[in-house]
């Protein structure tokens, strides 16, 4: 290869390396990432995944000694004297070898990839598992605790340290729930009921998204796992089965507070969205205590009153396909309206 040209792969690798490494910078946010594990399945898959490569390392090694092998040992040059290799039909320890060998690996790697299969689908999860019901929809996840009475939408709460059995289905089409930090992915589909056993072992948020194209928004279709210490799960739960999100106030006052509510009560929200004592729409997030959630828009954009102010007055803008209808709200009605979902704690 000439000088030029080694500048320039040189070049070239060093500006790839340079924009993996800027893509890898972000916010401080948790990557979608399955290189740190936060619970114990993900530690299975993470140790597999250690064992696939370790595999295919001594299978790279060997290889690349047969070729070298081949390369200069018996390689001949155009001023030596050319024989002919010997002839041969057959070596039959030779082709034992190339069969049973990688027979062998991929036994190696079979097992521990099918004994973990079955460890995060136990036929009867762990007696003191916490049962969250996960419901797919379009664009955005819903997440019901059944033995809590509490239903919130794409921030799922767990405790550390506790077994959680997740019952993953879909409201409309299929669906892939992965949070990559804490297990997955497994596959949500209509009419069908699939499950995953894990216990999260480290307290921290983790990012999770639809890793299955279900439409327009698929891109869009994220989540956030919140798993909190035993202290603080507790006070979110006690929050969340809180029935009361908000004392009466007087909308002649000209609080926005107040005047966001009357919006609301008069507006079609009411007709998908649930508030506890308001509205008992089923068709989209509940909304009963939004106002302590940290995002928005199926996990889009952080939760703050200038973001869902201007949610509420074009949401197609912010969420391509979002099925929400633009409320034809000027400037200070969703701002007022912004102000009533923030009070929602």
């Amino acid at each position: 290869m000439k000088p030029r040209a080694w500048y320039n792969a040189v070049r070239h690798a060093g500006a790839i390396a340079l924009v993996l490494a800027l893509a890898s910078c972000g916010k401080g946010e948790v990557p979608l990432t399955t290189m740190a594990p936060k619970s114990d399945f993900a530690n299975w898959i993470f140790g597999v995944y250690l064992e696939v490569i370790g595999w295919d390392t001594i299978v790279l090694i060997i290889v690349s000694g047969a070729l070298g092998l081949a390369l200069f040992r018996f390689s001949t040059r155009a001023t030596d004297e050319f024989e002919p290799p010997k002839r041969s039909t057959e070596h039959l320890a030779l082709e034992a070898a190339w069969t049973a060998g990688p027979a062998g690996i991929l036994l190696f790697i079979a097992i521990p990839s099918i004994l973990i299969t079955f460890r995060s689908q136990p036929t009867m999860p762990p007696p003191d598992a916490m049962i969250v019901k996960v419901v797919a929809h379009q664009w955005w996840w819903e997440f019901q605790y059944p033995s809590l009475g509490i239903t919130t939408a794409n921030e799922m709460h767990l405790p550390v340290g506790k077994a959680v059995r997740l019952q993953l289905e879909s409201a409309d089409v299929i669906h892939s729930f992965w949070m990559p930090q804490l297990g997955g992915k497994r596959d949500v589909v209509p009419g069908h009921s699939n499950e995953l056993t894990l216990t999260p072992n480290t307290p921290g948020y983790y990012y999770g998204e639809c890793a299955e194209f279900c439409g327009t928004s698929h891109a869009n279709m994220r989540f956030r796992v919140i798993v909190d210490t035993e202290d603080h799960f507790s006070d979110w739960k006690v929050h969340e089965e809180a029935t009361s999100v908000m004392p009466a106030r007087d909308a002649s006052t000209g609080d926005p507070v107040a005047l966001g509510a009357a919006i609301y009560a008069n507006s079609p929200c009411t007709t998908c969205h649930t508030i506890a004592g308001v509205s008992s729409g089923k068709l989209a997030p509940n909304l009963t205590h939004f106002g302590r959630r940290t995002s928005m828009a199926g996990g889009m954009y952080d939760n703050t009153p200038k973001n869902v102010a201007t949610w509420v007055r074009d949401p197609d803008k912010m969420k391509p396909g979002a099925q929400m209808p633009a409320l034809g709200l000027t400037d200070e009605q969703a701002s007022q309206l912004a102000a009533y979902l923030e009070s929602l704690k």
